[in-house]
């Protein structure tokens, strides 16, 4: 089955004309925000990846979606298990407000109440790439998550060992605007850069600082049982790929049916299945016409040869 992408409206819109027109015209608008963040936030942002608990064999677990303790990390700088995000009012998020929502996805900072109060978040959360959200998907995400099931599920305290720093991404930092979204290089830009694919897929330097301005998309970057933590306890690692443009080390010489048939499932040119943390289910979701963006993007990352 094809699928496409409905043309872009404002969510801002849809629900302000709603008020205009009715009750059921505004649950309409209200139902088409939920489901425009469940698309963002169950496939190209992959929250669950990372936020739903997972069995032994690394399948989710049905009933405790984004409910905290998927995957942890074991880093110099950090200890501690992904938060639950489900509306518990104890154990979620269930008190935050949605500008606190908005604010800890977009800025990495809790609300001054609560558990950890004030305390920004560790520093695996991709806020340095979310920032470049757009206010109608920000607001849609915070729809969607206001609507999943409310799962009371208390995950271990984390454990600050140095102070919270993420490197500074350039193309979150200028942003994007909705004109943008209709451009398929720029869209496909916006989806890598919301879905923080240069997270892993950039190898980092001294200090674990991330390469994004000599090395973006060159890969090297290691992920090991020893600091990532909740993934198949058949897991023995893996280093992420060069996604660059270069013919050799890169995806130069691939086809896009080949790039789009590793991200949705998982799957390398030679045929051999690709090793986690890449979400590969979760990306299986992705809408055609988005997939066509995120090749037209990297196809346009400078060759490097790492």
């Amino acid at each position: 089955m094809t699928r496409t992408n409905v043309p872009s409206i404002s969510v801002r819109a849809l629900l302000a004309a709603a008020m205009l027109i009715g009750p059921a015209a505004s649950a309409i608008a209200q139902g088409a925000a939920v489901e425009h963040g469940r698309y963002l936030v169950t496939t190209v942002m992959a929250c669950g990846n990372c936020h739903t608990p997972k069995d032994a064999q690394g399948r989710p677990i049905a009933g405790k979606e984004l409910s905290g303790g998927g995957v942890g990390f074991d880093i110099p700088p950090y200890l501690g298990v992904a938060a639950n995000i489900t509306p518990d009012r104890e154990t979620g998020i269930g008190e935050w407000s949605d500008a606190e929502i908005k604010r800890a996805l977009t800025h990495g900072e809790r609300p001054a109440k609560g558990p950890l109060a004030g305390k920004p978040l560790a520093a695996p959360m991709a806020a340095n790439f979310f920032k470049a959200i757009l206010p109608d998907d920000l607001d849609a995400i915070v729809a969607y998550l206001r609507s999943v099931p409310a799962v009371r599920n208390v995950v271990p305290a984390p454990v600050y060992r140095a102070p919270v720093q993420r490197d500074a991404f350039a193309t979150a930092d200028r942003g994007f605007t909705e004109a943008d979204l209709r451009d398929k290089v720029r869209r496909g830009a916006y989806l890598a850069t919301i879905g923080h694919c240069m997270e892993c897929h950039t190898p980092q330097g001294e200090r674990g600082v991330l390469l994004f301005d000599t090395a973006l998309g060159a890969g090297g970057r290691a992920f090991l049982p020893s600091f990532v933590k909740g993934l198949p306890e058949s897991w023995k690692g893996s280093v992420s790929r060069n996604v660059t443009s270069d013919r050799e080390r890169g995806l130069g010489a691939w086809s896009d049916a080949e790039i789009k048939r590793a991200i949705v499932q998982g799957v390398g040119r030679d045929g051999r299945r690709m090793e986690a943390p890449m979400p590969y289910e979760w990306y299986a979701g992705i809408k055609d016409d988005d997939l066509d963006a995120l090749v037209a993007y990297l196809r346009t990352l400078a060759p490097i040869a790492r």
